[in-house]
């Protein structure tokens, strides 16, 4: 009986040390909510014009997966592949173009562009897989100063910048739709929480962002070409932000969007979280961050 006992306890020890030693990254579910392959995202993102790559910005799956998807796509489309990210504000493309080019050094760029903290071990894979295969990489976001003005004036503010500033923006008036789900949440959000015409103005800030990553991108899309854009997935999460914008200039493009999300066991998509994107990145809570 004594050996039966330790057998049945050395058994389940072993199955418990090998369900701890099962331990994904991530799962990838489509827009119901089903799992699928990673494979499948590439065939439906080379089917695309735009894939917009909703991450996590401190999260090092999201980072990962974007270098991969980015290489997967490349050894398929080449030099038809165009890159793009919210984390390079539009007066900055000339030093980045600079830089991709081979005209200065990377100390250069790196000391003088507006680079994120997390830049290194994030994004400068990305710029260097664009450098090393000669690809564009477009500055896609608005300038902080000017979604700051945004933030303090509304769009109003906007109407006073140069016609040089006016070049780092999408042409104005900017369209606004204040009843989208995103931006009317972030509304309600805020309300209560400080000055009311700043509160108001807060979607707005947003908006702006969402319509300067639209507009870059159109500005540097091709038929024929793939544009991969990296963001926030509160950029794009429920087709809404930039997927969005683009679709208001041309409502017959093919945009696949991509989200990340956290969840705390990620064999099951949270009802909540299904259809937020084509596809759904879910990833460990406990997952370590880069930041």
């Amino acid at each position: 009986m004594k050996n039966i006992s330790f057998l049945l306890i050395v058994t389940i020890a072993f199955m418990a040390t090998a369900m701890r030693s099962d331990m994904p990254a991530y799962s990838l579910y489509n827009q119901k909510g089903k799992q699928t392959k990673y494979k499948k995202l590439i065939n439906k993102a080379l089917e695309a014009d735009i894939v917009l790559f909703g991450e996590l910005h401190n999260n090092p799956i999201s980072h990962w997966l974007q270098l991969e998807i980015t290489t997967d796509l490349y050894s398929e489309k080449g030099s038809n592949l165009v890159l793009g990210a919210e984390m390079f504000e539009s007066d900055n493309q000339m030093l980045l173009d600079e830089y991709l080019s081979g005209l200065i050094k990377q100390k250069n760029f790196e000391d003088e562009a507006k680079l994120w903290n997390n830049y290194k071990t994030d994004y400068k894979p990305l710029i260097e897989f664009a450098k090393e295969n000669e690809l564009k990489f477009i500055a896609c976001n608005v300038p902080r100063r000017y979604a700051s003005l945004v933030h303090k004036k509304g769009f109003e503010g906007l109407n006073n910048l140069s016609d040089d500033a006016k070049n780092l923006l999408p042409p104005l008036p900017i369209e606004y739709d204040p009843e989208l789900p995103g931006y009317k949440a972030m509304a309600e959000m805020m309300k209560g929480m400080g000055k009311g015409h700043a509160n108001d103005n807060l979607p707005k800030a947003q908006a702006i962002k969402d319509a300067t990553m639209a507009y870059f991108i159109m500005q540097n899309f091709e038929s024929g070409k793939l544009f991969i854009h990296y963001n926030g997935s509160y950029h794009s999460d429920n087709f809404e932000g930039i997927s969005w914008y683009l679709k208001q200039m041309n409502p017959d493009l093919k945009i696949l969007t991509i989200s990340s999300i956290e969840q705390d066991t990620i064999d099951k998509i949270e009802e909540e979280n299904i259809g937020m994107a084509d596809f759904t990145i879910c990833i460990p809570t406990a997952m370590t961050k880069t930041y």
